[in-house]
């Protein structure tokens, strides 16, 4: 007996599909076929498949948050938040790079994991203004568009570097 359908097993079964095809071949079909259902089951659950994408990016992006928020120092914060993207761009870059296709796609998924990020660093450093320049002075450690240069030997140095600018001891 298999187990009941279900919201989280589709996206795990989205995000396998994914990982092994890629985000330009993937398909619900493939999605529904990998849980041996028909792909109208699978629109019960995700109207689209960009709302499934989406639904994927986010179900991503809040295993970040759930990291993230319990760190109550800002270098500590940024630290963690370079440390998680990092590790899954080094030990999954099939799936990362998919996330990051993903990510252009879901743009408002995007947007609230960006606002998420701000707020957070705002409710460290109390200026949202502060925190707006930081994230962005930071791009370099946590945006998938620089996931190629997370294997530099000299990127937590510079990680460093700049968080003895952005957020002083």
């Amino acid at each position: 007996m298999t187990a009941p359908l279900t919201p989280e097993r589709i996206l795990e079964a989205a995000e396998d599909v994914l990982r092994r095809h890629g985000p330009a071949k993937a398909n619900v079909v493939d999605v529904a076929r990998a849980l041996g259902v028909s792909h109208g089951t699978v629109y019960r659950h995700f109207p689209s498949k960009q709302a499934l994408r989406e639904a994927v990016t986010r179900r991503w992006l809040d295993h970040f948050h759930r990291e993230l928020e319990p760190v109550g120092d800002l270098r500590e914060w940024l630290r963690t938040l370079f440390r998680l993207k990092r590790e899954r761009a080094l030990s999954d870059p099939e799936l990362f790079a998919t996330y990051d296709a993903l990510l252009d796609e879901a743009s408002g998924v995007v947007d609230e994991h960006v606002a998420w990020m701000e707020a957070q660093i705002a409710e460290l450093v109390g200026d949202p203004g502060r925190a707006r320049a930081i994230l962005q002075a930071t791009t370099r450690f946590h945006h998938p568009a620089h996931a190629g240069e997370w294997d530099d030997p000299e990127i937590e140095a510079d990680l460093e570097r700049v968080l003895d600018l952005v957020a002083p001891e």
